[in-house]
């Protein structure tokens, strides 16, 4: 089925479109991502920067670095030795700055 097909009058998004927006959303679902995304939001960092920041191992970090870049969250450049992590673009800015904005609104943070 395609974006524009719909069912009983009701537009339905494509089948693969769907599995992708879900992906994106399992991958913003863990709290040590957030956490990440939240770090790189402000600036581009390496994997060891980011252990420090969030007091966790080396491969923990990694691990969910895979998952972030598996959902196109994040993208890095090797630096020297290092690799450096940022937000893979504007939209991805957009979405996390919407969700902390929804989420202070819908429970009544300051």
């Amino acid at each position: 089925m395609t974006d524009d097909q719909t069912t009983n009058g009701t537009q339905m998004l494509d089948e693969i479109i769907e599995q992708d927006v879900s992906t994106l959303f399992k991958a913003l679902s863990n709290p040590t991502r957030i956490k990440i995304l939240f770090a790189l939001k402000q600036k581009a960092l390496s994997v060891t920067e980011i252990t420090h920041i969030l007091k966790m191992s080396q491969s923990a970090i990694s691990h969910q670095l895979k998952e972030l870049k598996m959902a196109r969250l994040v993208k890095h450049q090797k630096k020297g030795r290092e690799i450096i992590y940022e937000l893979a673009d504007d939209h991805v800015h957009q979405i996390f700055d919407m969700a902390i904005e929804h989420v202070k609104e819908v429970y009544n943070y300051d």
